[in-house]
């Protein structure tokens, strides 16, 4: 099993929806026996809380929905078991490096590192302008990339 981790700040907006959107995708390629999927904070400001109403908003008009996820921080656990952590913005990415076990730093990347041309660009925080459509497309773009590198390595 390959597990997938999408990290954000408060695990209410970015990080759910790239959950969602993902699990989705392994399940239309009939693959979620072979990939797990799941998402998680690097604060724990927003623990316990839903996502937030735009993310919720936005993942329906796509009919996707969030089910009764709730914002948790991410885990020791979650480090070693993973076999990528996934944030979206630079900063995630540092917080991540800081907190991370040293042998698990490998598996930390950036969403959009995987886009050759794109490296280093962050996905931005909807819950300050509250543009939701905009990390539901940068999420589309990045997601198939991810998804077609985990197959190739299943293979």
């Amino acid at each position: 099993m390959t597990n997938v981790l999408f990290v954000c700040l408060g695990n209410i907006c970015r990080s759910p929806m790239a959950e969602v959107m993902f699990k989705k995708m392994v399940q239309d390629d009939n693959l979620q026996n072979k990939i797990h999927v799941s998402s998680a904070a690097i604060s724990v400001e927003e623990q316990g809380n839903p996502p937030h109403p735009g993310a919720i908003a936005e993942l329906a008009k796509h009919g996707l929905s969030v089910g009764n996820k709730t914002s948790q921080p991410i885990t020791k656990a979650e480090f070693d078991q993973s076999d990528y952590i996934i944030g979206m913005d630079n900063q995630n990415i540092y917080y991540l490096n800081q907190m991370a076990p040293f042998a698990d730093r490998r598996k930390i990347f950036l969403c959009y590192n995987i886009i050759p041309g794109k490296e280093g660009t962050d996905i931005p925080d909807p819950w300050f302008d509250h543009k939701f459509d905009r990390t539901y497309r940068q999420l589309s773009e990045t997601l198939p990339k991810w998804l077609d590198k985990i197959k190739a390595q299943l293979d």
